[in-house]
Parts: C-alpha cells; sequence; structure tokens
C-alpha cells in the first residue's frame, strides 16, 4: 500500500514513495523467534512436570498471555509502524508521514531546500539503504534513516530540484 494519492494536489506526480528499509524489522523478527522458541522451550518443560493439572493449566495461560503480549510488543508494533512510516518525493515536495494512533509528519517544498547529502557505513551500503540529509532554508538538517536505495533516491531528489529550478526560471522568462 503506497501514500494515498488523496491527499496530494492535482496533478502532482510522485518520484519515489518507500517504507524504510526492512532491515528495521531485523530485531523485532529475532526477539519473535527467541520469543517464540522461548514458549515453545517452557511450554515442553510444562509437559515434562508432574504438577497438578489445574496448577499446569494456569502457567500455560499465563505463558500463552506473556507470550502474545511478547510478539505483540516486539514484533507487531514494529511492523505496524514500519509500514505506516512513508518517505514520498513528489514534483512538488518531499513528506515524510508516520505514527499509527498519533500521526506525525513534515513535508519540505522543493524550492526550500538547500542541500541534499546522504550518509551509509559498510553495513547500510551491504544492505543498500542509508540515512538521507535534507537541509531547507529555514530549519536544521533532516536526517531520514533506513532509506532503502538512498543513492538513488539521493539522485532522483537532486534531479527534482534541479528540474524545479529550471522550471521555474523558465515560467520567469515565459512571463517577462
Amino acid at each position: 500500500m503506497g501514500y494515498p494519492r488523496a491527499l496530494l494536489a492535482p496533478d502532482e506526480d510522485v518520484v519515489v514513495d518507500r517504507h524504510p528499509h526492512w532491515k528495521a524489522l531485523f530485531w523485532p523478527v529475532v526477539v519473535s523467534v527467541l520469543a517464540i522458541a522461548g514458549v515453545v522451550v517452557v511450554w515442553w518443560w510444562l509437559g515434562s512436570t508432574d504438577w497438578s493439572a489445574s496448577l499446569e493449566t494456569w502457567i500455560a495461560i499465563i505463558l500463552a498471555v506473556a507470550g502474545v503480549a511478547l510478539l505483540a510488543w516486539f514484533a507487531v508494533a514494529p511492523w505496524i509502524r514500519w509500514r505506516t512510516t512513508h518517505f514520498v518525493i513528489t514534483d512538488r515536495r518531499v513528506i515524510f508521514r508516520t505514527g499509527v494512533f498519533t500521526k506525525t509528519g513534515i513535508d519540505i517544498p522543493l524550492q526550500r531546500i538547500n542541500t541534499v547529502q546522504f550518509r551509509h557505513g559498510l553495513i547500510d551500503r551491504l544492505f543498500r539503504t542509508g540515512t538521507l540529509i535534507i537541509e531547507s532554508a529555514s530549519d536544521d538538517p533532516l536526517e531520514f534513516d533506513d532509506i532503502p536505495d538512498v543513492e538513488k533516491v539521493h539522485s532522483l531528489l537532486y534531479n527534482e530540484l534541479f528540474d524545479s529550478i529550471d522550471g521555474e526560471d523558465g515560467q520567469d522568462g515565459a512571463t517577462r
């Protein structure tokens, strides 16, 4: 599911629409696998004990609730946050939206952008991801982490900036 097109201005075209890189989900998946393995081991251990049936049932219920809570907290919530985070570049602006219950976002008009940089270390380069840094006319630089194909996105954003500046000059020359 991409960024809702109904939230764009008329005749605004999307150039890039990305979620954060899937590596942001690596640790939630590891924790989930470990939590499931832990629940299975404890469940197996409970089956081999000689406790009363009612005590085993209560321990199993507590274990199941704890397992579901762990999975919800460490796997489902990060996946929903990842899924509802959008980094979008259009021919007019850069859009960043995140959040489930409390949505936050920022729009940066292309005309207000001064510099565009990217940064990625060894691990980010292996995963073809990185941090995109945008400095606008009035704010401190904004850093957007885990942007997939950050070099390509950097290039596309720079091209859109160049096109928007070139388009303004062409319009000014045509009206004179």
